[in-house]
């Protein structure tokens, strides 16, 4: 399955994918997001599974079993869009365990689930070459392998 999370308004979203849908799980925002409030409860209470109710409280498990997620966002100071941002906070914690373990000299949470996905990153706007640079720091800091686009306009995004 394809994960795709997007900022973009629907109509936008219809553009994109020209309805083939079949193995995309889409996640776009319905202006109910809550924010994650760092309460581990997704490590302690409900393993996995976000304690915060919402259309938004299954995203580790939705990730668990994705083999490609694709990421669209507006570029904001070199970071993802609230939105995303949003959802990728949401996302974190519920697909790692709680403890931490250092592997090659980095220290990091291992992932509760065994499944190993690509991960794909548009960023549209107006992005410096800073913006740019930080951006692809942001982007490793969550997936180190991870592959990161840019593009002026939204547009130009339609063809991948």
């Amino acid at each position: 399955m394809k994960l795709l999370l997007h900022d973009l308004e629907k109509s936008d979203e219809k553009i994109l994918l020209n309805n083939n849908r079949d193995d995309i799980t889409v996640i776009s925002d319905d202006g109910k997001i809550n924010p994650c409030i760092c309460c581990f409860g997704c490590w302690i209470k409900t393993p996995g599974q976000c304690v915060i109710k919402d259309s938004y409280e299954n995203m580790g498990v939705l990730l668990s079993k994705c083999d490609q997620m694709i990421i669209i966002s507006k570029c904001f100071y070199g970071s993802y869009s609230p939105f995303i941002k949003n959802v990728l906070d949401r996302i974190v914690c519920p697909y790692q365990l709680p403890y931490l373990k250092t592997i090659n000299g980095k220290t990091r949470h291992p992932k509760r689930y065994k499944n190993r996905y690509t991960s794909t990153v548009y960023f549209y706007g107006e992005i410096t070459e800073t913006e740019k640079e930080t951006a692809q720091r942001v982007v490793k800091a969550y997936r180190e392998k991870s592959s990161v686009y840019f593009y002026d306009t939204f547009e130009e995004i339609k063809g991948i």
